[in-house]
């Protein structure tokens, strides 16, 4: 019988006994998701929202003790937007665009995420994770009221997986004891160390990197800028790195880098590590700690996210460095690619072939945030002399020599996968701007009448055509609607012409590219269409 041992600060889902704890037979449901943390309430409200009935299945009731993941980047928060929980948000977090990079106490350049204007969202928000579940779980709620099919159950932890060709049946511990469910297909978002993938025998292979970080969350009023602040060698922190962000509600997230041959227990004194934030802040500074923790971490990855009925997503299928917010970042990403494709399928409208086009593409972008996530932490940390005389060379030529700024890496920080194979077609018109090719993400532009271009997309397959008219395409159950606009010298102009006078553009349910043209052809848009629902590779 499952004990509940864990504190919560928010209690969002408290267990109740569920209707198929009592049925004869296990209940079978469409979709079962695995874990109630952001991305598998993300899953669950994307799928919902499409009438698609799901189960969240977590161990938990809520969200738990501390702020963890912070950084929430422009993508995510556009995803967040198409699911209807952006706003709030932004409102709660923190807003920024520029980091600064120092060393020892000087400050050797800064940079800006988000150099040009016209773009609704930032480029980052700071807020802390317990706030970021509280929201989504607080649109699921506004959801179900308006009959999304969305069921979330608290205290219920999975204990065992059978999966075959027709489904997966489970084995799920409450508090009141075990019952068996069944369900077409599961998502596994279970986190870095996923019961589901351990039950299941499969493997979650990487690299393990020889440091400790240490986080103190402190509440403190301060009149420091709303930036990143990353350190090399600070005073306070000799040899090794630290980093400062603001968080909402006058909390300050710090991280000092500790090193690898450390006594855990002692780097957790509370007086200890008051010493090294009264080192950093000046002893006269007032504050509290709120939270405190010591990490290390792995760049892992399965090496399929695919197992028949059964998906992975999230830390449970790729794991990164905290360096460049790239992990619960990725995992929104797997989130938006992953539920439009299983929501056509179970419907009907495509054939299953569409479900390998989230492992072509999320493998990717897990590839590539684990490639960067790397290189950032070999830089944090060299492993070998020549390392380090490059890293420092670097710092040395960076304040004054700008051919060296970009070999600085104190985290690359996160922005969304452009596609190199999956579910798009070919281009068929590479003199449009590359940054919107098939594979891209759509990038956000001001509308002339008001509002915000990626505002006009999303929950379906759609066209944009630019200084050319176009009607709605059909094809077969889906429609996907053509926005026609006139674009002038402006950010639409620039962002998708170029030098071309008209484009055409057809758009997946996740604002990602899927096609483009340099003029309205309906007969291609239903091809381009046809092609992607039969799962056919781009």
């Amino acid at each position: 019988m499952l004990e509940r041992r864990y504190e919560t600060i928010f209690q969002l889902y408290p267990y109740a006994r569920s209707a198929d704890q009592d049925a004869g037979a296990p209940v079978r449901h469409p979709v079962v998701i695995a874990g109630g943390g952001p991305i598998g309430m993300a899953m669950a409200l994307d799928l919902g929202l499409q009438g698609v009935p799901v189960v969240v299945l977590d161990d938990h009731d809520g969200v738990g003790l501390g702020s963890r993941a912070i950084c929430f980047a422009k993508r995510t928060l556009e995803i967040c937007d198409r699911l209807g929980c952006g706003d709030p948000m932004v409102e709660k977090g923190v807003v920024w665009n520029v980091g600064k990079v120092f060393r020892d106490t000087k400050q050797i350049y800064d940079f800006n995420l988000l150099p040009e204007d016209g773009h609704l969202r930032p480029a980052f928000i700071n807020l802390q994770q317990p706030h970021f579940e509280k929201f989504i779980i607080e649109r699921i709620r506004t959801a179900q009221a308006d009959g999304a099919p969305i069921t979330l159950r608290g205290c219920n932890r999975i204990t065992q997986v059978d999966a075959d060709d027709a489904g997966v049946t489970l084995t799920v511990d409450t508090p009141e004891g075990p019952y068996r469910v069944c369900a077409d297909w599961l998502i596994a978002c279970d986190g870095a160390r996923s019961a589901v993938r351990d039950m299941m025998g499969l493997g979650f292979d990487g690299r393990v990197f020889e440091d400790n970080f240490l986080i103190a969350d402190v509440k403190m009023t301060a009149d420091f800028p709303t930036e990143r602040w990353f350190w090399f060698d600070p005073p306070f922190n000799r040899g090794q790195s630290a980093l400062l962000h603001k968080q909402p509600d006058d909390i300050w997230r710090i991280d000092f880098q500790l090193g690898w041959d450390i006594d855990r227990a002692k780097e957790l004194d509370p007086a200890r590590i008051r010493a090294r934030v009264d080192a950093m802040l000046g002893g006269d500074v007032d504050y509290a700690l709120e939270w405190t923790s010591i990490y290390t971490f792995q760049c892992c990855s399965m090496e399929r996210y695919r197992h028949g009925r059964v998906f992975f997503a999230g830390d449970s299928a790729h794991q990164v460095s905290p360096f460049g917010a790239r992990g619960c970042n990725g995992g929104m990403q797997d989130v938006d690619n992953l539920a439009w494709k299983l929501a056509l399928v179970i419907a009907g409208d495509a054939d299953p072939g569409l479900l390998d086009s989230y492992q072509v593409e999320r493998k990717f972008a897990a590839e590539e945030n684990i490639l960067n996530s790397s290189r950032a932490t070999d830089f944090l940390t060299p492993k070998t002399e020549m390392s380090r005389v490059f890293r420092d060379a670097v710092l040395d030529l960076v304040e004054h020599a700008s051919f060296a700024r970009p070999l600085v890496n104190s985290g690359r920080l996160s922005v969304p996968a452009t596609y190199h194979a999956g579910a798009f077609v070919a281009d068929a018109a590479p003199m449009l701007p590359a940054a919107v090719r098939p594979g891209a993400p759509m990038v956000d532009a001001p509308m002339a009448g008001g509002g915000w271009l990626l505002q006009q997309f999303g929950g379906g397959f759609a066209v944009l055509a630019i200084n050319c008219k176009g009607d709605d395409v059909a094809v077969n159950a889906i429609t996907a609607k053509t926005l026609c606009i006139t674009a002038a010298d402006d950010d639409i102009a620039a962002r998708y012409l170029g030098d071309a006078p008209a484009a055409v553009y057809l758009i997946r349910p996740d604002q990602h590219v899927a096609a483009r043209w340099t003029a309205f052809d309906a007969a291609a848009i239903a091809e381009a269409i046809t092609q992607i629902l039969r799962g056919a590779d781009g």
